[in-house]
């Protein structure tokens, strides 16, 4: 047990160590550019190769599992679990005729889960809420002069979280998370005027840092319909917090030489450092139900909302509106029970994955609303343990979807992302009786 501990406790903190340092290789994508940047939803692997559904999943195999999107279910791990992550993806970017294309991969989360009683456990971990990168230029007029702006950006929020879930009876549960978010959040303009030289660049840079707490709930019900069948139905939200931030803003001019290297800044004709400012969080909620024959199959559907019309950071909304998205999907295992060492039996072993996912997100840009879709394929690996008290799964998941639009010259994505996660459930801190 204690070497367990030991593995799990340096794998701890190797990924507080590399999730705030992450922020310049995660994501670069001009529509993070708006809100808190691109929203990095809590769902783990396994659950993402069916599209992201999770309000009403509990247990859709024989693995305790950690779904910290509806605290609910902890009180089914039965088992110390532990769930380790990385994704990678590439983003082909489009509009009009130009196009790039890129390639991101960072570890994703780490969380461990712990039972206190036959139907009560805990989880607590650190995950990503939202990135921010992008970097691309546009220009313009102003009188006679062109002027080329650069617009970039690049910083990262973290989740820290701590949960508890409990079930009443043998239908109902409850759970809730208390969430800690931090991070920097950092944007730049700058402004160059190439058909004049003898008028400076200047730069504009806005950087947010966030610290504070959140608050997330959930609910579960169970209507059987057999010994071996059930319906699963399941609400979770979070409130709309008030989170402390402090922002920072500095306006420069500086010079360019002749290679076109920057030189120090001449001038610092504005600069607030570390002032006291608000972000309000909008209030969310996800609905969903699933249909099971445990250890068999199961299907199920997600609806989520955000009021992120509600959100607010230093007093600026960004003409963001409300969010809502839906996701579809099952799995199926042939043959849980299946022994032996031959391929056949392995195969029916592994769960089969699918699903769809749609989101209207909070931005809508020259009149159009920015949409994102994807459909999802994965696979849920066993692997043999050393005794009958622990269970390994590899869980793998590739997603392939498409945001935005090339109408009104914005911007089309195309991205395929690889998630990869491990689970472990094992038998730590179990009282042994000797006779």
């Amino acid at each position: 047990m204690y070497k367990n501990l030991k593995y799990i406790l340096t794998a701890f903190i190797a990924a507080v160590a590399l999730l705030p340092a992450k922020a310049q290789v995660t994501t670069e994508s001009p529509y993070s550019a708006y809100g808190l940047g691109n929203l990095r939803t809590s769902v783990f692997p396994g659950l993402r190769g069916m599209g992201g559904i999770s309000a009403g999943v509990f247990k859709p195999d024989g693995y305790s599992m950690i779904n910290v999107v509806n605290p609910a279910t902890y009180s089914g791990i039965n088992l110390t679990t532990i769930d380790i992550g990385v994704n990678g993806g590439f983003t082909g970017l489009k509009r009009g005729n130009e196009s790039e294309s890129r390639f991101n991969a960072t570890l994703n989360h780490i969380a461990l889960g712990i039972p206190v009683s036959r139907k009560s456990a805990f989880s607590f971990g650190l995950l990503p809420y939202s990135d921010l990168g992008y970097n691309y230029s546009n220009r313009s007029r102003i009188d006679t002069m062109n002027v080329d702006y650069i617009y970039a950006g690049e910083g990262s929020i973290s989740k820290a979280y701590f949960g508890y879930g409990v079930q009443f009876g043998k239908y109902v549960r409850i759970g809730a998370n208390l969430e800690y978010l931090f991070g920097n959040l950092s944007q730049t303009r700058s402004a160059l005027f190439p058909d004049e030289p003898a008028v400076l660049p200047s730069r504009m840079q806005n950087k947010i840092s966030i610290d504070g707490l959140n608050f997330s709930y959930g609910i579960q019900t169970e209507i059987p319909l057999s010994e071996e069948s059930r319906i699963t139905l399941g609400y979770s939200g979070s409130f709309n917090s008030n989170i402390s931030a402090k922002k920072s803003y500095v306006l420069t001019q500086y010079t360019v030489d002749g290679d076109g290297v920057e030189n120090p800044p001449l001038d610092t004709l504005q600069i607030i450092d570390n002032a006291k400012t608000d972000l309000k969080l909008p209030l969310e909620h996800n609905f969903g139900f699933s249909v099971q024959r445990d250890n068999k199959w199961m299907v199920g559907a997600d609806f989520r909302m955000g009021q992120w019309s509600k959100f607010s950071l230093d007093n600026s909304n960004q003409g963001l509106q409300d969010s809502y998205g839906v996701s579809v999907g099952g799995q199926i295992t042939p043959d849980i029970t299946a022994v032996g060492g031959s391929l056949a039996g392995y195969l029916k072993r592994i769960d089969y994955r699918l699903g769809v996912r749609y989101d209207k997100t909070y931005l809508k840009l020259a009149n159009n609303d920015i949409k994102d879709r994807a459909i999802s394929v994965g696979f849920g690996f066993p692997l043999p343990s050393n005794n009958r008290l622990s269970f390994y799964k590899v869980n793998f998941t590739t997603e392939l979807g498409r945001r935005g639009t090339t109408a009104a010259n914005l911007v089309q994505e195309t991205y395929l992302n690889i998630h990869l996660g491990f689970t472990l459930n094992d038998t730590w801190f179990r009282r042994f009786k000797f006779d």
